[in-house]
């Protein structure tokens, strides 16, 4: 496999994938989103979306699995790159955004829960017991379905520099 590297790429916060709620958020006051820890149902839903992907990653380079960490970036990226899953493939590419996620976690102080807000209850990593989510699982899919480059490094980067700032954000 050839070696890849992170090109730079400026975003946006909202396009990165952070939410958070502040209980200063203005004159149209929304609920604020309730964490809970993840069911077995839960993470077994995650799990079958690793698998998807540790199986695409198999069939078309032979590696043996994902191992959570930034040693799974390339592989990730290169499924995106070869474009192993089309825009119209979304659980296909949420898949790549748990994929994504678990490494965030291994690398940030984020962990996957589960969030109610005013979108429905989804999967989230949960930056440290603030509100402060980075929403992995819709990170890639919704750059790719709006024909972006993604680049999961710089992703994974952005997020790192990001995190304390919205923290900060938070206890303005």
């Amino acid at each position: 496999m050839a070696p890849f590297t992170c090109f730079a790429t400026i975003l946006t916060f909202g396009a990165l994938g952070f939410s958070f709620f502040s209980s200063q958020s203005g004159p149209r006051q929304q609920a604020a989103p309730k964490f809970s820890e993840l069911s077995r149902d839960d993470i077994a839903s995650l799990d079958k979306q690793r698998a998807l992907v540790a199986a695409a990653a198999k069939q078309r380079y032979g590696v043996s699995g994902l191992v959570r960490t930034k040693a799974d970036l390339p592989v990730l990226q290169r499924l995106i790159d070869d474009q192993a899953f089309t825009k119209t493939q979304t659980y296909e590419l949420q898949s790549l955004g748990v994929a994504l996620g678990d490494v965030m976690a291994s690398e940030l102080p984020v962990r996957w829960m589960m969030v109610t807000d005013e979108f429905g209850t989804d999967p989230t990593l949960r930056y440290k017991d603030t509100t402060i989510q980075v929403n992995a699982l819709t990170m890639i899919s919704k750059r790719i379905e709006r024909d972006e480059k993604v680049n999961v490094c710089r992703l994974l980067e952005i997020t790192r520099e990001q995190l304390p700032k919205f923290q900060k954000e938070l206890t303005k």
